[in-house]
């Protein structure tokens, strides 16, 4: 219900606004930047703070719903955009422009004390030609574009994750070649290479999620990725498993991973899988990995996974139903933060932007309308206010400013 007075209602909540989007990036007007990452700073300490980008989609669409005098909608996004979520460069600019992108970035989150989390999506053939396809052309181009991105880098702590997608829905995957599937897996490694150059680039390679490949194929696929060069790998981009699901998952992966690295003759198919009795896995892996080997780190993308996956009524569908693409009723999850209180994980991020859609989802039918919504879904990448309300509005748990980020005196 729109409020009695609208105009007087606005001015408390544009402090809010103020609070939640200002004050959230702000710094004591004295503090000096950041310092460069130490060398070897790899790891992310529990109190680490990512980057907030005030000018956010989320930002803008409070300031909208304000101006529409949707009160509740525009603090719901005031307090979303309060959240750091992923800055992602997918290879639209040149390596120049990209190279001053990612160094504008870092000012700014240098300038805020914050630690920023990107994302690199632009390997050749990305997304096996579906709703997000496109990509540098070949090898070399790619290369150049990785490069320029870590120049931009510079020598600032930095989360890098490398590829959504780019492993678990590889080219041997999606009908490609096996030539196609050596290029993937020599690009997504000499950009690790390259990007580890950068003293404070912290580095996590695609592990797909839960419900994907077993833990086996994936181990295999971050070794042959070079993960053994990287701080980890990362799960659940764009997806909605829970996070419960993806811990048990990676620590069965870094668990594989230890196990083919270290055990000679190891085969992938060997590894027991998540899809074991899990005290059959646990009793496999306490027998073959040491209690104090030293095991692959992970990240959880917890933009969209708060009501778990989505579930379609049985029978609704004789087609795919994309579970993955825009499933309705899902909701926000875990905050961004690396106190996880887990060994392995490293942290909880928010990759995937929530409010943007996965494609124009048609769940088998002859379409175009998506019928979970009888309309259009947006295209990839579009920004779907609707969306973006209901994950705030079913968000486990329930959504609330990140006043973590208040200036600290």
């Amino acid at each position: 219900m729109r409020p009695t007075h609208p105009v007087r209602a606005a001015v408390p909540l544009a402090v809010l606004l103020a609070s939640g989007l200002g004050l959230a990036t702000a710094v004591p007007a004295q503090a000096a930047p950041a310092a460069p990452a130490a060398s070897g700073a790899r790891s992310l300490a529990p109190d680490t703070r990512f980057y907030v980008d005030p000018a956010s989609k989320a930002a803008q669409q409070a300031l909208t719903d304000l101006k529409a005098h949707d009160l509740q909608g525009a603090v719901a996004m005031a307090e979303l955009a309060s959240w750091p979520i992923a800055q992602w460069f997918n290879g639209t600019a040149t390596p120049q422009e990209t190279t001053t992108a990612m160094a504008a970035l870092q000012a700014k989150a240098a300038k805020a004390r914050q630690v920023p989390v990107t994302v690199a999506y632009n390997v050749p053939g990305r997304d096996c030609s579906q709703y997000s396809a496109g990509g540098a052309s070949n090898s070399s181009e790619y290369a150049a574009w990785i490069d320029a991105l870590a120049r931009g880098i510079g020598d600032r702590k930095t989360v890098v994750i490398l590829e959504p997608d780019g492993l678990a829905l590889s080219p041997a995957f999606c009908g490609g070649t096996a030539a196609q599937q050596q290029d993937r897996l020599a690009e997504i490694s000499g950009a690790v290479e390259r990007l580890e150059q950068q003293r404070g680039a912290i580095v996590y390679l695609d592990a797909g999620h839960s419900s994907w490949q077993n833990v086996g194929t994936q181990a295999q696929l971050l070794i042959d990725g070079g993960v053994a060069d990287a701080q980890g790998f990362f799960l659940n981009v764009s997806n909605y498993q829970t996070d419960a699901d993806l811990t048990r998952y990676g620590t069965l992966v870094s668990k594989c991973v230890w196990y083919l690295q270290n055990t000679p003759g190891a085969t992938a198919d060997s590894c027991a899988n998540q899809y074991w009795p899990a005290a059959d896995a646990d009793a496999w892996y306490a027998e073959r990995v040491p209690a104090g080997a030293k095991l692959t780190h992970f990240v959880i993308d917890s933009s969209r996974n708060g009501q778990g996956p989505w579930t379609p009524e049985p029978g609704k569908y004789t087609g795919d139903p994309q579970t993955w693409c825009n499933p309705p009723g899902r909701g926000l999850g875990a905050r961004p933060t690396a106190d996880t209180g887990q060994p392995l994980l490293d942290a909880f991020l928010w990759v995937k932007v929530p409010g943007e859609s996965d494609g124009s989802c048609t769940r088998g039918t002859a379409g175009p309308a998506d019928p979970e919504y009888g309309s259009v879904d947006p295209i990839a990448g579009g920004w779907w206010p609707e969306q973006a309300h209901a994950l705030a509005r079913n968000a486990a748990p329930k959504l609330a400013f990140n006043t973590g980020l208040l200036p600290r005196h």
